[in-house]
């Protein structure tokens, strides 16, 4: 069976998916990118704003779902420009204690929005 979760604290979907799907005891947060879920809108800054707003974004759909960041066992980090990827890093491992969850990385030719990083979650429930 599955479950949509959503939650006002994330931004809305810009297309025809649900924020997170709860399929038995695992969660499956779609892609965010950082968009400010007040406005919709992109956040102004550089990659390290567009960073913490996409974990941010990830936080609000997983406390909605009554877990945390101790719950992610996979995550996958899309990025515009791989040279952004030590910055990305930095940021990424202060949501997470060890051990850190499985993870993949890949530079793209573009993301939604032309944002700079796209990041997806897996979390037990």
């Amino acid at each position: 069976m599955r479950q949509a979760i959503h939650t006002q604290d994330a931004p809305q979907a810009i297309g025809p998916y649900s924020q997170a799907i709860r399929a038995g005891e695992l969660l499956f947060v779609s892609g965010q990118i950082p968009l400010d879920p007040s406005t919709g809108e992109m956040v102004k800054g550089d990659i390290k704003a567009q960073t913490e707003q996409v974990m941010k974004n990830i936080a609000s759909i997983l406390a909605a779902a009554n877990v945390s960041f101790d719950h992610v066992v996979r995550t996958t980090i899309f990025l515009a420009d791989l040279s952004d990827f030590a910055v990305v890093n930095e940021i990424y491992g202060n949501y997470f204690e060890t051990p850190e969850p499985a993870r993949a990385a890949f530079q793209v030719a573009r993301l939604p929005k032309d944002a700079r990083v796209e990041i997806d979650a897996i979390a037990l429930l």
